[in-house]
């Protein structure tokens, strides 16, 4: 029976978050705790890149990080990004993350339905005159520059930000009781076994979002047990919603 869920992410600001409405439909506690920080890079570290802003005209995002990240370093460098550069989010949820910096009714923005950078290109390719800025984490794939590539789109990848292990501390270690774990990145995953390197699943349940995080937790040779996005469950409180009442 699933009672104790930890999900590796910082606790919601909202108390309309769904997670609380989880909580009290199945009768489970939910525990939010990261395995891994995000840190900008700094300006020198950006512009060692020799990656210029504003030689670009449109900006895929592929998380909230990357447009927290984006926008911070323009402040930063002192660079006012122009009214009419667009926007590519793989999910409308990030999109509207970014009435955080800009007014979002005056800008060009696009957005995915998936989650996966697979389901915006055919609006990438639609505006293939543009030239696309992708920022990204330090640990990353080339999975999306492959398929810009393939399209003949005009992009540069660049990193800004990276993700560091958030320890375990080890009171915190000693009380790791959960039926069941939801990850977020691979990066999330590999902070599990770091932490925990001699961890045995058995009857831990384990959810992950994304296609590289799910991959990542099979490749580590882990049983996963349900994943998000899908047509079905667009995000990871929909499916694990559905999951939790599946059990009983």
């Amino acid at each position: 029976m699933i009672k104790k869920i930890l999900i590796s992410q910082p606790q919601p600001s909202s108390e309309r978050s769904p997670y609380y409405d989880i909580q009290k439909k199945h009768d489970v506690e939910i525990v939010f705790r990261p395995f891994f920080k995000v840190e900008g890079l700094t300006v020198k570290e950006f512009r060692e890149q020799k990656v210029s802003l504003l030689d670009h005209t449109a900006v895929v995002f592929t998380s909230r990080h990357a447009i927290d990240h984006f926008f911070t370093l323009a402040e930063q460098m002192r660079i006012k990004i122009p009214d009419d550069m667009k926007y590519f989010c793989i999910l409308e949820t990030i999109a509207l993350y970014m009435q955080k910096y800009i007014q979002y009714r005056k800008r060009k923005i696009f957005f995915g339905t998936t989650g996966k950078i697979d389901d915006l290109i055919p609006q990438m390719v639609k505006h293939k005159t543009e030239k696309f800025l992708v920022p990204l984490s330090s640990v990353h794939n080339d999975d999306i520059k492959n398929l810009l590539d393939q399209k003949k789109l005009k992009h540069t990848e660049c990193v800004m930000y990276r993700t560091v292990s958030n320890d375990f501390t080890e009171e915190e270690k000693k009380a790791f009781n959960f039926d069941l774990l939801a990850f977020f990145s691979p990066t999330g995953v590999k902070a599990l076994l770091k932490n925990f390197p001699n961890f045995e699943q058995g009857d831990i349940r384990i959810g992950a979002f994304g296609s590289s995080t799910a991959r990542t937790v099979k490749e580590e040779n882990l049983r996963l047990d349900f994943e998000a996005p899908t047509p079905e469950y667009p995000s990871m409180t929909s499916a694990l919603n559905a999951y939790l009442a599946a059990q009983k």
